[in-house]
């Protein structure tokens, strides 16, 4: 701490009350040795616990504030007095981290880990010299998933690999939608002590298909025939997220018009197909000298409806 408690705290002198307990309850979290192996962890956490210990009594901060005392909340020599306190067994900088007759610090803990009252009794922190145990619940997953149209359409399994190294299976329920979470209960970090373990949950993207696009439950998809299917009409088979069925396409049928397959959607939904009449891919001597006969005596203005220009 090299003789500052702020700076073991990550403060300056302007600090509040509230700003030192957040920032020893955020060092806590990080460095306190139940949580963090590291040796470094461990020495941050005693420094900022003593400083904390030295900060959190007003009069011990003006005291220390003013240079009556030092970060060991001893006596300035060059004022020649010492207070008994200062070499007791009490003295904060002495205690390393064992709280457990501190009313104060199992306060903090209580917040920090959900537990109110009773200062370590019962559960917390092991390791320290009460041994009590802590108990805290695992850490939350959260995942970005992209499944295929048809996994999201209809449902299916997939896999997942977790932080640690593992696999999970993954459930897709059937319509789910792009931009949905799915949370699985208990399927996040293994807890601590008794702690439960955390959830995970996946945000899913679903990818788009060639053919299909979702509307809602309803599945659109835009059908192409042939010029004798949309004039003497017919049946054609149509392809549906659940294998193709037949469709009757009226005679005279046109280009926009829209036909529905009833259920064949998503979870009750229904299909909507869109006719797109498709020519030939080269129109014969045959086919041209038959429509200009045909126009001679059934010629027709299918913009006639429009109007010119704009006009009212």
């Amino acid at each position: 701490m090299a003789g500052d408690p702020y700076s073991a705290l990550g403060l300056d002198k302007t600090a509040t009350e509230a700003e030192i307990k957040k920032a020893y309850r955020r060092i806590a979290k990080t460095d306190h040795p139940d949580l963090n192996p590291d040796p470094a962890a461990a020495e941050r956490f005693k420094a900022a616990s003593a400083a904390y210990e030295l900060l959190k009594d007003p009069e011990q901060r003006r005291r220390f504030d003013a240079g009556e005392i030092d970060a060991q909340g001893q006596e300035r020599p060059q004022r020649r007095y010492y207070r008994e306190h200062a070499e007791a067994a009490g003295n904060p900088y002495a205690q390393g981290y064992g709280f457990e007759g501190d009313p104060d610090l199992s306060d903090v803990f209580a917040d920090l880990f959900g537990r109110r009252g009773g200062g370590f009794g019962g559960g917390g922190f092991g390791g320290g010299r009460g041994g009590q145990e802590f108990h805290m619940r695992g850490q939350d997953y959260r995942f970005a998933l992209e499944v295929d149209f048809m996994t999201a359409a209809r449902g299916g399994k997939t896999r997942i690999t977790l932080p640690e190294g593992g696999n999970l299976e993954v459930t897709i329920p059937k319509g789910v939608r792009d931009g949905q979470t799915i949370r699985l209960k208990g399927k996040g970090g293994a807890g601590m002590g008794q702690g439960g373990p955390g959830d995970a949950y996946l945000t899913i993207s679903v990818a788009p298909h060639p053919d299909f696009r979702r509307e809602g439950d309803d599945i659109l998809l835009t059908l192409p025939i042939s010029l004798d299917e949309a004039v003497l009409g017919g049946k054609v088979a149509v392809p549906t997220i659940d294998g193709p069925v037949n469709l009757s396409i009226p005679k005279g049928a046109s280009s926009g018009q829209k036909l529905r397959l009833r259920g064949r959607g998503i979870k009750g939904g229904d299909q909507q197909v869109e006719l797109r009449i498709v020519m030939p891919p080269k129109v014969d001597d045959e086919l041209a000298a038959f429509i200009e006969e045909w126009r001679k005596s059934h010629a027709y203005d299918p913009r006639a409806k429009m109007k010119a220009g704009g006009a009212n």
